[in-house]
């Protein structure tokens, strides 16, 4: 009896131990599921409920990427203010107005062929480092172009500023995304934005000031106070640190590839608007950076550490983004070089005229970018994306229909509309785009935008401005036309991505 009442007891408390350890795992289980469920509310940036859950930001972060966005704009900025200098370099420097227009052209090609190495030098380097090293090449070209005593002088300065440009550009479209949280990345790509499009618009009306005032080397002594207050800044608000891989080396055939293939189709693309499209020499150039290009991603697929992963064209995403963005850039680029064209030859008006008319523009990317970006960060990067798009295809279409009767007043009205659309596609396509790469290739995603959206540039430019110049004298409004309906074609394309691909 004892025997029976003694194993019932023990079988009751074997019961009990095994619903205990059972009871256990549950909640062990509970927990890792919750546990994961944070993980992922984390990384995507939505908390339980399906709002987005933002964490807050460090000052040192912020203070870092200040320095960035601001050494950036100094880059943009010397890239377009010469544009109005041009004509008193050429007669200071005895050379031909096309000679000094390699002053424009050189930057743009050692921009666009530094941009691919910044994958490395990102790897290679600190970020302290990298971003000290820009500014004090920045500073150095700036010095080498305010006493040079010859073109040739001039042009390697310009060169050595473009390629601290070409560094700092994609490092700070990577240090939005990759620095800052989801639900304020969105955020940092807008404020990003005032580099990529404030300063570059206000560019060629701070050089035309100083030209007219002091000369064209203060423009140069202005750029040498800036870097060396931003080399100040740097180091305030960047620690020592390590690199990713301080032991990293650069794949050479990679780096020649991507310097000539890029190299070339810029220039060929560049020089397309000044010797047309019967030139032998441009389609050479085009053809051969073509190939080259092709050959340089082929090889990056069979090297261990490519420079540019084209793994990146494995996300459906950044695809559409990247595309979009070319649309983008070879839209809007094209329009600030023949909105000038158009008032000064067509309506016979002044080089202030056409400055006010491209005003709305620089008033709307200093306002609309960080608006675009925190409402992208808010709602989602689709209707942003569709609404802008719909004010530039408006702005760009109504452009189609002005003449030399059309009121400057109303002008400026069409160019605002087109600028907020503009301005209101920079960031959250940029930011959108490489929110659908992993972290350790957004850098990769970046410079490969950043160069491609070079390209299309030139090559909008090149069709808008060869649209004006193969029409008669009897049909100049027509060319204007052409050329203003290529830059609402190229809009529309960018309205119809958005519409179709973007999905938040």
């Amino acid at each position: 009896m004892r025997a029976e009442t003694s194993g019932e007891s023990g079988l009751a408390a074997n019961e009990e131990r095994e619903a205990s350890r059972k009871a256990t795992e549950m909640d062990a289980q509970s927990v890792q599921r919750a546990g994961e469920k944070n993980a992922l509310a984390s990384s995507s940036g939505r908390a339980d409920d399906g709002t987005t859950a933002v964490r807050s930001v460090p000052g040192r972060t912020i203070a870092q990427f200040t320095v960035i966005v601001l050494v950036s704009a100094c880059g943009n900025l010397a890239q377009t203010a010469l544009n109005s200098m041009l004509g008193f370099i050429a007669s200071d420097m005895s050379v031909g107005v096309e000679t000094a227009q390699w002053l424009t052209t050189g930057y743009m090609l050692a921009l666009g062929v530094t941009v691919p190495a910044c994958t490395f030098l990102m790897r290679r380097f600190s970020r302290r480092v990298l971003v000290a090293g820009a500014i004090i090449l920045f500073a150095a070209g700036s010095v080498v172009c305010m006493l040079a005593g010859c073109f040739g002088i001039l042009l390697l300065g310009r060169i050595m500023e473009a390629i601290s440009a070409g560094i700092t550009l994609p490092l700070m479209q990577t240090t939005a995304m990759t620095s800052f949280p989801p639900g304020r990345q969105a955020t940092a790509m807008g404020v990003a934005g005032i580099a990529m499009g404030f300063a570059p618009n206000i560019g060629p009306t701070i050089g035309g000031v100083l030209v007219d005032t002091a000369g064209w080397r203060s423009f140069f002594v202005l750029l040498l106070v800036l870097s060396a207050l931003l080399l100040a800044a740097a180091f305030v608000a960047f620690p020592r640190g390590r690199a990713e891989d301080s032991g990293a080396s650069i794949d050479v055939p990679s780096l020649v590839l991507s310097c000539v293939g890029f190299g070339m189709l810029l220039l060929g693309l560049s020089n397309l608007s000044n010797e047309g499209l019967a030139s032998p020499t441009v389609w050479a150039e085009i053809v051969v950076g073509a190939v080259v290009l092709v050959l340089f991603v082929r090889w990056q697929g069979c090297v261990p550490r490519p420079l540019v992963d084209m793994r990146i064209f494995s996300s459906r995403r950044y695809c559409d983004g990247f595309l979009a963005q070319c649309f983008l850039f070879a839209s809007y680029m094209g329009v600030t070089l023949v909105i000038p064209l158009f008032v000064e030859n067509l309506r016979g008006g002044s080089a202030l005229e056409a400055g006010m008319l491209l005003l709305p523009g620089t008033a709307a990317a200093f306002v609309a970018n960080p608006i675009a970006g925190v409402l992208t960060d808010k709602v989602g990067a689709r209707p942003v994306v569709i609404g802008a798009g719909c004010f530039l295809a408006a702005g760009a279409l109504l452009w189609v229909f002005a003449d030399e009767t059309t009121p400057t007043a109303v002008l400026m009205v069409f160019q605002g509309i087109r600028a907020m659309g503009v301005s209101g596609l920079i960031g959250p396509l940029a930011s959108w785009s490489l929110g659908g790469l992993e972290r350790r290739v957004v850098s990769h995603g970046s410079a490969f935008a950043i160069v491609a959206r070079q390209a299309c540039s030139s090559f909008g430019t090149a069709a808008m401005v060869l649209a004006v110049t193969m029409m008669g004298s009897g049909t100049v409004l027509a060319g204007y036309r052409v050329a203003f309906a290529l830059s609402a074609a190229f809009a529309v394309l960018v309205l119809a991505a958005g519409v179709i691909r973007v999905r938040d």
